[in-house]
C-alpha cells in the first residue's frame, strides 16, 4: 500500500487534473518558451494553475515539468539546471496542495510529471538505455526534493525508454511510479505498442499505475484502455484523454470536447472500470469541475453523441504453412 492506495481506498475513483500548457499561455507564457523556467520565473502563476484544478475536484495534480528532462531542457540550454527546476515545480505544486488541505482537510496527491524525452533509443537513434536511464535519474531527484508524492511517466510510445525511465527514477527514488502512453490510430502507440503489450510490461516492472493520456481521440483512449483492462483486471488503470479532436477556428486551435463531452467519457470510463481519470490537451479546470461533478452525482451524465470505444486490431502478417490454402489466413 501507498500513497495512491490509500486514496484510492478513501475516495473510490480519483479525478486527476487538465492540461497545463494552454493554461500558462492565458497567463502569459510565451510561444516556445520553457514552461518549466516559470516554475522559478513565476512560481505564483504556476501555483495559480494548480489551485485552480484543486478547486475544481482534482485529486491528483501534475507538475509543470513535463520537459524536464535534460535531453528536453538542453533545446533551451537550460540542462545544467535541471534539478533545481524540477524541484522547483514540485514545490509549486505542493505549496498549492498544501494551502488546500491547511483550508479544507482535503488531500490532494503531488505527481511528479515525467516526459519523453524526445530522443530516439539505440538502434533507431543514438540515446542508449544508459542514457536514458540517466536523464529520468536527474529528474526524479528533483521532484522527489520539491516533495512529490508519485512519480508520473506520460504520453510515451516506447516500452523500453519507459524501462529506462522507471530504472533511473527508482535509482534515486522510493516513490510509487505510475506511467501513461499515448495511443493513435488502430489502437497502437507512434512506436506499434499496443494497450495489451503496454499492461504486460508494464505490470511486469512493478509500475503501480498503467494508462493512456494524450493520444488521436476519445475512442481510440477508450479503446486502449479496454484492451488494458481485458489483459489485466486487477491492474490500476488511468485515463487522461485529450478534450476531443482538435479543430482550427480561423487561426486558433480548439478541442471539440466541450466539458459535458468530457463528462459523458469519466463516467464511461468508471464503467469500464478505471479507477484514476482525468483529461488532458485542450482540457481546463471547466472540464475538471464538470466532471468531477458528474461522477460524484452532482449533475446528471450529459447526454452526448460519442463514438463507441472498440480494440482496434491491426492485422498480422500470414504464416507460412507449407501449403497452399484457398481460404485467407484469420
Amino acid at each position: 500500500m501507498n500513497v495512491l492506495h490509500d486514496l484510492l481506498a478513501e475516495r473510490g475513483t480519483l479525478l486527476i487534473d487538465g492540461a497545463m500548457g494552454t493554461e500558462l499561455f492565458a497567463r502569459g507564457l510565451g510561444s516556445g518558451d520553457p514552461p518549466e523556467m516559470w516554475n522559478v520565473d513565476h512560481p505564483d502563476r504556476v501555483t495559480a494553475v494548480h489551485a485552480d484544478y484543486i478547486n475544481a475536484g482534482s485529486d491528483i495534480v501534475l507538475t509543470n515539468s513535463f520537459g524536464g528532462t535534460g535531453f528536453r531542457l538542453k533545446l533551451h540550454k537550460l540542462d545544467d539546471r535541471c534539478i533545481e527546476l524540477n524541484r522547483a515545480a514540485a514545490q509549486v505544486a505542493r505549496a498549492a496542495a498544501d494551502a488546500h488541505l491547511a483550508e479544507t482537510g482535503r488531500r490532494v496527491l503531488v505527481a511528479g510529471s515525467m516526459g519523453p524525452t524526445g530522443e530516439l533509443l539505440e538502434p533507431m537513434g543514438s540515446m542508449t538505455p544508459a542514457t536514458c536511464a540517466d536523464a529520468f535519474r536527474e529528474q526524479a531527484i528533483g521532484l522527489d526534493e520539491g516533495g512529490a508524492d508519485l512519480l508520473w511517466i506520460e504520453t510515451m510510445s516506447h516500452l523500453d525508454e519507459i524501462a529506462a525511465a522507471v530504472e533511473g527514477a527508482r535509482s534515486v527514488s522510493d516513490l510509487p511510479v505510475c506511467a501513461t502512453l499515448s495511443f493513435d490510430t488502430a489502437g497502437r502507440t507512434m512506436m506499434g505498442v499496443s494497450g495489451e503489450d503496454a499492461v504486460n510490461r508494464l505490470a511486469e516492472l512493478g509500475v503501480d499505475a498503467i494508462g493512456a493520456n494524450c493520444g488521436n481521440n476519445l475512442a481510440d483512449t477508450e479503446a486502449a484502455l479496454h484492451e488494458m483492462r481485458a489483459a489485466n483486471p486487477d491492474v490500476l488503470l488511468i485515463s487522461k484523454a485529450n478534450a476531443g479532436m482538435p479543430e482550427w477556428h480561423g487561426t486558433e486551435l480548439h478541442y471539440s470536447g466541450e466539458p459535458e463531452v468530457m463528462a459523458a467519457h469519466a463516467v464511461r470510463q468508471r464503467e469500464a472500470g478505471i479507477q484514476i481519470i482525468g483529461a488532458c490537451c485542450g482540457s481546463s479546470p471547466k472540464h475538471l469541475a464538470m466532471m468531477r461533478q458528474v461522477l460524484d452525482g452532482d449533475l446528471p451524465v450529459p447526454e452526448v453523441e460519442f463514438e463507441v470505444a472498440v480494440v482496434r486490431q491491426v492485422p498480422k502478417g500470414r504464416q507460412r504453412t507449407g501449403r497452399r490454402s484457398s481460404r485467407p489466413q484469420r
